[in-house]
């Protein structure tokens, strides 16, 4: 009762989610990212038990079916919603909890080569817009929307919008921060090389000073 419960539930996401599903057999031969989240489960239950390579071989079928590549030992919560799906990539020790949403070529990955937690944990009702990469061990708080193409590598409290590269919050609790001007999202290699003309002008001049 508990599977048949689970499995209705996923579907009724994809409705709830998705205006583009039409009928239950559509969602249930069609898309891929409810295909990904079922042989997931599969997997991640073998891997529980330490049978480590049936569940990766689970986890491989997974990514040639659907272009969505889960790692085993993921912890997912109920009604992730997967739309797309392609290059979608969630690592290891990643933790996702209920009533997320993901779109195409979401990283949810790990920095350096360090054993132990190394991969983000997402609260309760997020959703990550395609191509948003979220980097190492840090927690996406509930309720929070990270922005098409964000590149997010520090913690972020709840109820947060976060856009650019690095990723920056431009909303807290209803309130923006900042002005949002998507055409003058901050970039750091020019500050960087900003910084160092700037300092590099600084020594011409003390240079020339002690010439003189």
């Amino acid at each position: 009762m508990v599977l048949w419960h689970r499995l209705r539930e996923d579907i009724a996401t994809v409705f709830e989610r998705d205006p583009a599903a039409r009928g239950i057999f559509e969602v249930v031969a069609c898309y891929p990212g409810l295909h990904a989240v079922w042989l997931h489960r599969v997997a991640h239950r073998l891997y529980r038990r330490r049978l480590y390579l049936p569940a990766r071989l689970i986890s491989h079928l997974g990514r040639f079916l659907t272009g969505i590549e889960i790692h085993p030992g993921a912890k997912i919560g109920r009604r992730l919603f997967i739309d797309h799906g392609a290059g979608v990539v969630i690592g290891e020790t990643a933790e996702i909890g209920n009533d997320v949403t993901i779109y195409q070529g979401v990283t949810l990955g790990g920095t350096g080569k360090d054993k132990g937690k190394r991969h983000p944990t997402i609260g309760d009702n997020v959703v990550i817009a395609a191509g948003a990469k979220v980097l190492g061990a840090i927690t996406v708080g509930s309720n929070c929307r990270i922005g098409a193409g964000a590149v997010v590598i520090r913690s972020v409290p709840p109820n947060c919008t976060v856009v650019g590269v690095p990723g920056r919050i431009v909303v807290k609790d209803g309130v923006k921060q900042e002005p949002l001007d998507h055409a003058n999202l901050p970039d750091p290699v020019i500050d960087l090389i900003s910084g160092l003309l700037g300092r590099v002008t600084a020594l011409e001049e003390r240079l020339g000073a002690v010439e003189r």
